[in-house]
């Protein structure tokens, strides 16, 4: 009975397709492997290091700040997660869409992204970490960081002023 039970299971979690990550345990009960949700490290501070942020390749973004339309310049928010080995750079599965993007101003300011929202196989959202806007350094009451947030209808968590970027695991 348990071994048609085990044969089974896997293919019944195929027929969920809403039940996030229930593809990968069936996926990974096939293969005779544990789902690994838990094995990630969190929370996972990311480095806001300059010369790490030389190395990634720059975007520009036009959004509108407030009524003003500013063209902003800097490396994709997910592509500085990979780099810094907070995000895979494999297509999100599992446990790792239950993490979070949690990004703090200088002033305590906070916004939140799912990890799952930056991932360029899912969400695909472009959130841009700026330096630079209208062809000009952040001002010290924007930067020298700021994010910028593509598709956003209003700018607010465009956080300026980044400090902290921590990649947590959800409980």
């Amino acid at each position: 009975m348990m071994p048609l039970l085990c044969h089974l299971l896997p293919a019944l979690l195929l027929t969920l397709p809403l039940c996030a990550g229930a593809q990968d345990m069936a996926t990974d009960a096939a293969a005779g492997r544990a789902s690994p949700p838990a094995a990630v490290a969190s929370p996972q501070v990311v480095s806001l290091d300059e010369a790490a942020r030389a190395t990634l390749q720059r975007h520009d973004l036009t959004f509108d700040d407030h009524g003003t339309a500013r063209r902003c310049e800097g490396v994709s928010l997910a592509a500085m997660l990979q780099a810094s080995g907070a995000m895979p750079v494999t297509p999100l599965r599992g446990g790792d869409l239950t993490r979070y993007v949690l990004v703090s101003a200088r002033d305590g300011y906070r916004a939140l992204f799912s990890l799952a929202e930056l991932d360029p196989t899912l969400g695909g959202r472009m959130v841009l970490l700026a330096d630079r806007c209208d062809d000009r350094p952040l001002e010290a009451t924007q930067g020298p960081l700021r994010l910028v947030v593509a598709g956003d209808t209003r700018a607010a968590r465009s956080v300026r002023q980044v400090e902290h970027i921590v990649v947590v695991a959800a409980p």
